[in-house]
């Protein structure tokens, strides 16, 4: 079996080096990358599995280097870890929303580094696996990352998709803000209950069409959060 490949992305070669070592010893395969233009070079290059990509670099940052990999179809699905010292909840949710698999803030122990990656890793295996599914018109395809209204391709964010996919496999049931935030973002990731809310909306608004709404398919509950309903007809 062919190791899993992970390129670190940071500045500071002690930083890269300690995540190295512990990586290598268990098992991985390791590139590196101290720039973000360097790190884009070697993803298009040698197409790594997952990248640990810290936040703040000179001239690009990480999070701008997280959004062109999301922008661009070659790289959009490849698996991410935001590593920063920004610990403020904006910050997590801003780097989620761009795409982000997970976040882990500095320091950070090797035990809780390989718990995250293993994590992903299994994540992504499973969605690979998985079939499309669809609901009346709408349609969501795991292994392509697209959602279809009919045949009109919908444009919307990492986060809303991971949304709708939790709705369409889950339909029918009502989920309050936290159980949609501990099965939709995880249960490590600490950000405010009305950031559901926030994506709900986009969600809602990304799901119409010029000719339909399928965003009624996703209806409030009043006392409670929201649910994934086929009586909210995608009209």
């Amino acid at each position: 079996m062919t190791a899993t490949t992970i390129l670190i992305v940071d500045d500071e070669a002690a930083i890269r080096e300690m995540i190295r070592v512990g990586l290598e010893l268990a098992g991985y395969e390791c590139l590196e990358a101290s720039n973000a233009q360097d790190a884009h070079g070697i993803i298009v290059d040698q197409r790594p599995d997952l990248v640990l990509l810290d936040w703040m670099m000179p001239v690009t940052s990480g999070i701008e280097l997280l959004r062109r990999l999301r922008r661009d179809e070659l790289t959009r699905d490849l698996l991410v870890i935001m590593l920063t010292a920004k610990d403020d909840e904006d910050n997590r949710v801003q780097g989620l929303d761009v795409g982000a698999d997970d976040y882990i803030t500095k320091p950070f122990s090797s035990r809780e580094l390989m718990a995250r990656i293993k994590a992903i890793m299994r994540r992504s295996t499973t969605r690979e696996q998985e079939e499309s599914i669809e609901v009346g018109g709408l349609k969501l395809d795991p292994a392509s990352h697209r959602v279809f209204v009919d045949t009109q391709p919908l444009d919307m964010g990492p986060t809303e998709f991971k949304l709708l996919k939790f709705f369409m496999t889950h339909q029918e049931r009502a989920y309050s803000r936290g159980q949609l935030l501990d099965q939709v973002w995880g249960s490590n990731v600490y950000v405010e209950e009305r950031t559901v809310d926030v994506h709900i909306r986009r969600l809602r608004k990304a799901l119409q069409t010029d000719q339909r709404d399928c965003g009624l398919l996703i209806q409030t509950v009043r006392g409670t959060g929201y649910r994934f309903s086929t009586t909210g007809v995608c009209a």
